[in-house]
């Protein structure tokens, strides 16, 4: 099947994902939108997020999506049952993956969740581990300066080993031994955060265990691309690209020159107040 996978996070870090499923997946289109004029989502009020969550899906949804990928653990955690009731193709956040492959690995029950001050207080991760397995430990550590020494392209410098080192310190001190990077900008500092905990402490990163749960699925739903012809992948912002196609290219670990701005806003203008009446119905 020719059309792409949709996947939109509220900035730029949801491009982890998308490198993750550009690997497991070469053959597949992808349309990305990243809502960097609204970014972040985190601090935003649950209500808010499902609104954004709903606009952002309907803007995927003009390309024909086979499958909505949800890159931001903010809507993950709040908004994902809404998309899926709404949405006639497969719908996956980040969260469940992770928490999944953290659940499976852990040898002494006793799983740490790194992620975003708003992720943290959430506590979506911890909720969804207990769920799977009430006997798990869960310590959970807000990393917030991760994101800007990320964006910044400080990814080996001294300052940014020794921020890892404060905020995993209690983790470390409690004998995790698996940690969830449950911000999607970690991934790009995996390796300095696998030397900071050592070999025998297991990271999971949520994107990558996403794209595997997409080729699985679209394998099972016989939804994959049998196209010989290269993939197209397609990369669209809310507000002005520069900043995003330079540190983008961090994140895709690949040149990204390409995005394209839309007027979002007009967008939204258009659709009417259809999009939103499934928030109308969940009141």
């Amino acid at each position: 099947m020719d059309n792409p996978i949709g996947v939109f996070d509220s900035g730029i870090g949801g491009l982890t994902v998308v490198k993750q499923l550009m690997h497991y997946l070469p053959n597949e289109n992808i349309v990305y939108f990243g809502d960097t004029a609204r970014v972040p989502y985190g601090t935003k009020s649950e209500k808010l997020i499902r609104q954004y969550a709903l606009e952002d899906a309907a803007f995927l949804d003009q390309f024909g999506i086979k499958m909505l990928v949800v890159a931001c653990n903010s809507v993950s955690a709040v908004a994902i049952d809404l998309l899926k009731s709404t949405r006639k193709m497969p719908v996956l956040g980040v969260i469940d993956p992770g928490v999944e492959a953290a659940v499976q690995c852990t040898a002494k029950n006793k799983i740490g969740v790194i992620g975003t001050a708003a992720t943290i207080n959430s506590n979506a991760y911890y909720k969804k581990i207990v769920g799977l397995n009430p006997h798990i430990q869960v310590l959970s550590q807000p990393c917030p300066l991760l994101v800007s020494l990320v964006e910044e392209g400080w990814i080996t410098e001294q300052i940014t080993r020794l921020t890892i080192e404060k905020y995993l310190q209690p983790l470390l001190g409690d004998g995790v031994d698996t940690i969830i990077l449950g911000c999607t900008h970690y991934p790009v500092l995996k390796e300095m955060i696998q030397q900071v905990v050592g070999e025998k402490i297991t990271l999971i990163d949520s994107g990558k265990e996403t794209a595997r749960i997409v080729k699985d699925m679209l394998i099972n739903l016989k939804l994959t691309r049998l196209d010989v012809r290269p993939p197209a992948v397609q990369f669209y912002v809310s507000d002005i690209p520069f900043k995003f196609d330079e540190i983008g290219t961090r994140f895709l670990g690949r040149p990204l020159a390409d995005t394209q701005r839309v007027e979002f806003e007009k967008f939204l203008l258009k659709q009417g107040k259809k999009i939103y009446l499934p928030l109308q119905e969940s009141n």
